[in-house]
């Protein structure tokens, strides 16, 4: 390659590199797979071993991604300087160069023994923990390496990371790095709930972690199901010899260290133990992507030193993704309860990662053009955390001759409403709420779900109904009769009788509830739950302004917006007064309390009851308490029903919080006057043991 032609592509990949970085660190919305990012970096850097002449400090090669947001739009964090730079690590995917760093790690300790520390490279997002005096006094994002953003308050939201220290020898103040990950049973749930309030999933548990420890509601973090894996403690080379004594001792700390790691002698071994997690991490509850080898003795890992962005003395080889090619058949179109519309592609089946795959979501007219796909093209398609099935690029060789570049449509593909965007949106969205079929049917489903009003109906009888005029709005539901239910196939007496009395005892479902059913954008259940407790009632809450509605906690100014725009609507307030006539609850004074015997209390609830955890949930409620999902000084005692979580149960006895067993509680809120009931029974501590 001329240096002309040489230098043009040097400055293309740093283009690439950067904005994919930003993507990936920032926005948590990558657009590039791993595997490309990096043959894209190894690219640029052959380059530059080529021609030195091109390469310069502001290089993706000679500098860490950073995750540093000083332009976010609602403030961006405290950042703090590392006392240690973090930085990243070099990764090979090829265990040929493995080998290879082994043979120059031998050569340039030149005689001296070592030992390597195989390690599970996990797939979240990097953290900085500072201990002083045995308690958590900061945590940092990893940033640009050189600084973080301070997110402590997050980081004592997740569970598993100790505020204080047990056992003894830590030393007054010292950092100790991992990550943060997110559980694929967290992220199913978390995905589960943004699907059902129109939200866009995450794409893997990753840019989940990532997203949530970055929250500027630590409440909210403490319910996302945040965990933390911690792997390395810098600067402390004269408290230990090795590296595995380092983390042996963090363990006895009580922080969370991974015990899936071994210290090996030889190249052998290493291999050994990337063949073995390259099978088991399938079977993990949470996303790896590699192996990271590190040389275990600190005095070999002064020897060797650091390049300008990653240490000599470690590699990281990431596991392929497994990957398949296979046509794209067709791209639909689909438009979701509040609007956005969002491209799918259909696939012709193809087998990956243990499941058939038919079909794959292109997220947004911006992927579509990034990756220049067309239908007819032979697409790679991998599960982005193994889990949601992505395509990752076009094999552009056998693209068939004259393929069209696909239109995004400029109208709702439903109802042919004019799509609009706005500037800080990545999707196009019909503004036609009220009068577009797909969304009509996708709010009525919302309301008659069973965290919202819990109605006897489905999908199919939803599209029937609507189809047959019987219902346009939610308030339409409850002036069917028998005789018009009788007329949608399949349905008899006896389906009508159970519709009819499931929407009777809806009319008991409490306000917050019916709040969240309405379905206004933005307000998932836990944000209804504080709007209703905030405003008591209806009334209250449509006449609030945007700035009373801030004053609620937990709402920023998205929420707040979209609230006070959805009771500006004069068909809204329409809707709610036929609701209202309808016999539904819009006041908190509609809510019975069985008592006030849970009055001022928080209670984490753990474990499996007698009943489900949403009545133990009501049971709290009903007698004056508050639900939280996480443990923390605030918690007044710990509901285990039996195999409560060991993190909430270890943390509730960190803290000195009780731990209240369920026929305990149960005599705790029995009503007064019965026996061993009333406020004046103090609960039993939990047995856990024997």
């Amino acid at each position: 390659m001329e240096f002309k032609d040489a230098q043009k592509r040097v400055l293309e990949l740093k283009d690439i590199l950067w904005e994919n970085s930003r993507r990936y660190y920032v926005l948590n919305a990558p657009t590039m797979s791993d595997t490309e990012y990096d043959r894209l970096m190894h690219e640029l850097e052959d380059l530059e071993r080529a021609y030195p002449a091109l390469l310069t400090p502001d290089s993706p090669t000679q500098r860490v991604g950073s995750d540093l947001e000083t332009g976010s739009e609602r403030g961006a964090f405290v950042q703090y300087p590392h006392r240690y730079p973090m930085l990243s690590l070099a990764n090979t995917y090829n265990i040929d160069e493995v080998a290879d760093f082994v043979r120059r790690a031998e050569k340039d300790l030149d005689g001296v023994p070592f030992t390597y520390s195989c390690e599970l490279k996990f797939d979240g997002t990097a953290i900085c923990l500072t201990y002083r005096n045995g308690r958590l006094v900061r945590a940092l994002t990893r940033g640009d390496g050189v600084v973080g953003d301070d997110v402590t308050r997050n980081a004592l939201r997740i569970e598993n990371i100790p505020h204080k220290l047990s056992g003894s020898g830590w030393p007054e103040e010292f950092e100790i790095r991992g990550e943060v990950l997110m559980p694929y049973a967290s992220f199913d749930r978390l995905n589960a709930e943004r699907e059902a309030n129109d939200d866009p999933p995450f794409a893997n548990p990753r840019n989940a972690a990532s997203g949530s420890l970055k929250l500027l509601d630590p409440e909210e973090v403490g319910r996302r199901g945040l965990r933390c894996t911690l792997y390395h403690i810098p600067g402390q080379t004269g408290l230990f010899s090795t590296h595995a004594q380092a983390l042996d001792a963090a363990a006895s700390w009580g922080l969370p260290v991974s015990a899936e790691r071994r210290t090996v002698g030889s190249i052998e071994e290493i291999e050994q133990f990337v063949a073995h997690w390259d099978v088991q991490r399938k079977f993990l509850p949470y996303a790896t992507d590699g192996i990271v080898i590190k040389i275990n003795e600190f005095s070999c890992q002064n020897t060797l030193g650091y390049t300008a962005k990653s240490p000599r003395w470690a590699v990281a080889f990431k596991f392929q993704a497994e990957e398949a090619h296979t046509r794209l058949l067709s791209i639909d179109y689909q438009v979701g309860r509040t609007g956005a519309v969002t491209p799918v592609a259909n696939l012709a089946p193809v087998q990956l990662a243990g499941t058939v795959v038919k079909r794959a979501t292109l997220n947004n007219a911006d992927q579509m053009a990034l990756l220049d796909i067309r239908v007819g093209d032979t697409v790679r398609v991998i599960k982005g955390g193994e889990i949601i099935p992505k395509i990752i690029g076009v094999d552009l060789d056998q693209r068939p001759p004259h393929t069209p570049v696909p239109v995004f449509p400029t109208v709702c593909p439903d109802c042919g409403t004019p799509l609009v965007r706005e500037a800080d949106e990545a999707k196009w969205f019909c503004p036609n709420g009220d009068g577009c079929p797909t969304q009509v049917k996708a709010r009525l489903l919302h309301f008659l779900a069973r965290k919202a009003m819990n109605i006897l109906a489905g999908e199919a009888t939803v599209e029937q109904m609507y189809s047959l005029s019987l219902v346009r709005t939610p308030a339409d539901f409850y002036s069917l009769t028998e005789s018009q239910l009788l007329l949608l196939d399949g349905w008899k007496e006896r389906s009508a009788r159970r519709f009819l009395e499931s929407l009777e005892a809806s009319r008991n479902v409490p306000f917050p509830r019916v709040l969240f059913a309405l379905g206004i954008r933005f307000v998932g259940e836990t944000t209804a739950r504080e709007l209703a407790v905030h405003f008591r009632t209806v009334d209250a809450l449509a006449e609030a302004t945007v700035e009373q509605l801030l004053e609620v906690p937990d709402i920023g100014d998205v929420i707040a917006e979209s609230v006070f725009a959805f009771f500006r609507n004069p068909r809204h307030l329409e809707e709610i007064g036929r609701l209202r006539a309808a016999g539904l609850q819009f006041s908190m004074e509609a809510e019975a309390r069985s008592s006030e015997l849970l009055e001022g209390m928080t209670v984490v609830i753990s474990g499996t009851f007698s009943v489900s955890r949403d009545e133990m949930k009501r049971l709290v409620e009903s007698n004056g308490g508050k639900n939280s999902s996480s443990v923390s000084a605030k918690t007044s005692f710990l509901l285990a029903g039996t195999k409560p979580g060991p993190e909430k149960v270890r943390k509730a006895e960190e803290l000195g919080i009780r731990i209240v067993g369920e026929e305990a509680f149960r005599a705790m809120v029995a009503a007064p006057g019965e026996p061993d009931g009333g406020a004046h029974q103090e609960p039993e501590q939990l047995t856990l043991f024997g």
